[in-house]
């Protein structure tokens, strides 16, 4: 066999903290051949990503390198920034999880894919802008000559990542590193997406890694997988071999680690909590010099939803469906018009102050939870702001009580509640943010996306942890999400959602078993694929 592409050997990263040096990567080897596909897994904190940040020499100020990276025999660790650089963008290129925080929000699109064009390719500006409309086409950007001239905060996230993608390709690189590249995506993108990349690889001869913990993803795209745990490489091999006999009980853990089970349905009888109708909104993206509207986009396009006191619906769809404008339409955080009745009150003539006594029982619960949770307060603090709003005149020490009880609802120590959130791992900072919710004793919650950013195996816990809160609350649930085996856990009823419609709704067993619709069939065996990587499955083969 030829030598590796790229060779990593007793490679440790470490880190200075506040309470001393943070031993991130102890001491591992890793191999990528040419044109072979390596997925490194672990949960959060294992230590995976900063092993590839390390070989970009991307590593944090307050973080070093130590052992040996090698692309093509050529020494990588300890090269200055401008001899890396030779490297970077052209032989190693990196695909990041968040685009939003890889795109300038200052520069359209169109002149951010032609920066490694031009400096890395050698392209004149109109060549690159050319090659950039390419790349665009290339990853499936609608309307991309367009496109190209968008800002980022203009593109859904899907659409910036692709961009990244975009990005990370422009000049052909010999090793693509992708770190967590589809989490925040639909599943039919993801497919897309893999499939895209795979396309690429096989035409260009190069070597992917993926860092990941979408464990579906591994067993359908990679030759090889390296499982860490905690900075270490705890087993490794042959991805077939891995997935038909674990050796490692955390390997083995991590592949049981699907949400499982379907919820018990609501009680008979169980009062409508939720009951909006014909619900629309609109927004202008173009006026002419008269003010008047000539590009009106319906994100929300008449549609009508009812929950139930114990019922959860799931609202399913790509990125720009409108599901997430849904949601915040029927919480009257979003103007609309229609009918949205919550219990026996029209929500539609009330104003900002008329809402404000029923807040605290209607709740939101985001996607990411340390852009919603204030860096500059407690956890206690955060989980009892609503107290304030809605119980002022309830004592400090009741509201801290408070605190302690709603943590241990959530299943976290209530001694925690006096650190800040960025001491918290991704799914502990989703339970405070679902905490701070639940302190309000609401009756309705919509979710939007809140398992889309964590682990499978913390997805599973949180799936849990809300099954149960609705069980003892009787909570009405709004749950929005692309994750289709989230959805199938939680869903009494659900809802696909195109262009601002709804094109198809049925209880869970029906959508899944017996879909009707063709787009229903594509997001479900975008799932399937990228869950089980086998075959596009047959209606039947669904319903087996």
């Amino acid at each position: 066999m030829a030598d590796p592409v790229l060779t990593v050997r007793n490679l440790n990263v470490r880190f200075r903290t506040g309470d001393g040096i943070l031993h991130a990567v102890k001491g591992i080897d890793l191999d990528v051949n040419a044109g072979e596909t390596v997925a490194i897994v672990g949960e959060s904190g294992s230590g995976k990503s900063q092993t590839m940040m390390s070989v970009m020499g991307l590593l944090a100020s307050n973080g070093w390198a130590e052992g040996s990276v090698k692309y093509r025999g050529d020494e990588l660790v300890g090269l200055s920034p401008d001899k890396l650089n030779r490297y970077r963008g052209s032989k190693l290129t990196m695909i990041f999880q968040e685009p939003m925080t890889s795109l300038d929000p200052l520069y359209r699109i169109g002149e951010q894919l032609a920066l490694p064009l031009t400096t890395h390719g050698g392209l004149s500006k109109a060549e690159a802008r050319r090659r950039a409309i390419e790349l665009l086409e290339l990853v499936r950007i609608p309307d991309p000559q367009r496109r190209i001239d968008s800002y980022p905060h203009e593109m859904s996230g899907g659409q910036r990542q692709r961009v990244m993608i975009a990005m990370a390709l422009a000049n052909n690189p010999d090793v693509l590193i992708a770190d967590e590249p589809t989490t925040a995506l639909d599943v039919t993108v993801q497919a897309r997406i893999l499939e895209l990349l795979a396309d690429l690889q096989k035409r260009l001869g190069m070597s992917i890694v993926f860092i990941t913990h979408d464990l579906g993803i591994v067993r359908r795209f990679a030759d090889r997988t390296y499982v860490m745990k905690r900075g270490e490489v705890v087993e490794s091999g042959a991805t077939s071999d891995i997935f038909a006999a674990p050796k490692h009980p955390y390997t083995q853990m991590l592949i049981d680690a699907e949400p499982r089970g379907t919820k018990e349905p609501a009680p008979a009888g169980s009062p409508l909590v939720l009951d909006a109708r014909d619900v629309k909104v609109s927004f202008v993206l173009k006026s002419n010099l008269f003010g008047q509207p000539t590009h009106v986009l319906n994100a929300v396009d008449g549609v009508s939803l009812s929950v139930r006191a114990g019922e959860t619906v799931g609202v399913v769809g790509e990125s720009g469906s409108g599901k997430s404008t849904l949601g915040r339409a029927v919480l009257r955080l979003q103007s609309a018009s229609g009918m949205v009745r919550f219990e026996d009150r029209n929500l539609m003539p009330l104003d900002r102050a008329g809402m404000r006594p029923l807040r605290r029982h209607l709740q939101l619960v985001f996607q990411d939870p340390f852009g919603s949770l204030s860096p500059r307060m407690t956890a206690g603090e955060i989980v009892t702001e609503g107290l304030l709003v809605h119980e002022p005149r309830i004592s400090r020490r009741d509201r801290d009580r408070r605190a302690a009880q709603a943590f241990e609802e959530v299943r976290l120590e209530p001694g925690w509640r006096n650190r800040f959130p960025h001491e918290f791992s991704g799914g502990q900072r989703q339970r405070i943010a679902i905490a701070r919710a639940m302190i309000l004793h609401p009756k309705l919650v919509v979710l939007d996306e809140p398992t889309s950013a964590l682990d499978r195996s913390v997805q599973k816990e949180i799936v849990e942890l809300l099954r149960d809160l609705q069980k003892a609350h009787g909570l009405a649930y709004v749950f929005i999400s692309h994750d289709l085996a989230v959805v199938r856990a939680l869903s009494d009823e659900i809802m696909v959602m195109k262009n601002g419609k709804v094109v198809e709704r049925g209880s869970a067993e029906e959508i899944f078993e017996r879909p009707r619709e063709d787009y229903t069939r594509d997001l479900i065996a975008a799932a399937f694929l990228k869950e089980r990587g086998v075959a596009a499955p047959t209606p039947a083969t669904l319903a087996s």
